[in-house]
């Protein structure tokens, strides 16, 4: 245990560190004063606070509940609705104030939860490490493709599979490129927004004809023309798709062949 803890005046100050899918950092301190560590600004706000640390010695997961003031200038409630902070990091540390940098105590890290808002709070449910033995822990056979297309598993070379546009015009959840492009090119992929308003989130996409995209859901945020977007290619997880359009069933995630239950209960002709 570090000397500081064991001090008859206590220098105790909570540390976290919040980062974002899309690369934005905040930190954060309960020390009446920003405090420096290794170059990043911990910003005092005495509306945020740590609650309800649980740790386990097994293999239950470790959650921590984080509740704090909702501000324009940290952690806004548009940004929570419109999905920014899904999926984003924490680590939650102790320090002392006087020497931030030095001796650091552990507590939790994990990813964001479940979000609650009211009013100008908000609340959130960090998941640890040890949250993802909750799921499956065998692959289930399926017909289609278990892979994502791009992969460590499908391995098929994105680079030239990813490209910039331009909006040109943007009808609910219909949006029109300012680039021609093959009928169904981008259907089940994605679109990530770069600048205006949607910046750094994302759209799945359903379909495309041409240079016109139709999202699975219209955007956050209003879209203005001009606004640059990257467009990536997506695959519908046929095994005809991955052979006349990708060259790749060598690396096909899935089996197409395998009799179903209908072979079981099917009367002998």
């Amino acid at each position: 245990m570090p000397a500081w803890i064991e001090r008859d005046l206590t220098t105790l100050a909570f540390l976290w560190r919040l980062e974002r899918r899309d690369g934005v950092t905040l930190g954060f301190t309960t020390h009446d004063r920003d405090l420096v560590v290794n170059g990043l600004t911990y910003r005092a706000a005495p509306g945020m606070l740590p609650s309800a640390i649980e740790r386990s010695v097994g293999f239950d997961p470790d959650n921590v509940e984080l509740s704090g003031a909702l501000n324009s200038d940290a952690i806004s409630d548009v940004d929570l609705h419109a999905g920014r902070w899904d999926g984003a990091s924490l680590r939650l540390v102790a320090v002392s104030w006087e020497a931030p940098e030095s001796d650091p105590v552990f507590f939790v890290r994990g990813e964001f939860g479940s979000v609650e808002t009211s009013d100008t709070k908000f609340a959130v449910e960090l998941r640890g490490p040890t949250a993802a033995l909750e799921g499956p822990v065998t692959i289930e056979t399926s017909p289609d493709c278990r892979a994502r297309l791009g992969d460590a598993q499908c391995r098929v070379n994105m680079a030239s599979r990813r490209h910039f546009a331009r909006i040109a015009a943007m009808s609910g959840n219909s949006v029109t490129l300012d680039q021609p492009a093959a009928d169904g090119l981008y259907g089940f992929g994605t679109l990530r927004w770069i600048d205006g308003a949607n910046s750094g989130l994302e759209n799945r996409i359903l379909q495309s004809t041409g240079a016109v995209l139709t999202l699975a859901d219209a955007p956050v945020f209003a879209a203005a023309t001009g606004t640059l977007v990257e467009v990536t290619q997506g695959c519908d997880k046929q095994f005809a798709t991955c052979i006349n359009r990708f060259a790749n069933a060598i690396n096909f995630r899935g089996e197409p062949h395998l009799p179903g239950n209908d072979l079981l209960t099917r009367y002998a002709s």
